[in-house]
């Protein structure tokens, strides 16, 4: 398999005026979190609201930064959350996929909508 992307839109919802910024995200259904460079953040003008305590790919740890909140749009969906602010390049977690009701297809490498739920994002509350 290779690497999947989605071109996804975020905006901070505390500052509407702020046009959005448009990515291109690493889609990483192993990953847990959204995260952002720097420079994201700072064209978004997100507050720090605490740090994390990441582990990396090399068992190595770091402590970084945690931003928010964001709102991010993908096709017809909308989603809200947090970002850890780290790398050189955007990465989409589960749990923000998860939120936008967002599946992955490894033979195509694409993100697309829940095919079961094409028209609105779905989820499990109970």
């Amino acid at each position: 398999m290779g690497l999947t992307n989605a071109h996804i839109s975020l905006r901070n919802p505390r500052l509407p005026e702020l046009d959005p910024v448009e990515i291109n995200a690493l889609a990483d259904t192993g990953a847990v979190h959204l995260c952002i460079p720097s420079h994201v953040q700072i064209q978004l003008k997100l507050e720090e609201i605490d740090k994390k305590e990441v582990t990396l790919a090399d068992g190595s740890w770091r402590l970084v930064p945690y931003v928010g909140p964001i709102e991010l749009r993908y096709k017809n969906r909308v989603g809200f959350a947090g970002a850890l602010v780290m790398g050189d390049q955007a990465l989409l977690g589960a749990i923000p996929m998860e939120d936008m009701d967002l599946v992955v297809v490894p033979t195509t490498r694409e993100v697309i909508v829940n095919p079961n739920s094409p028209n609105i994002g779905s989820s499990i509350a109970k």
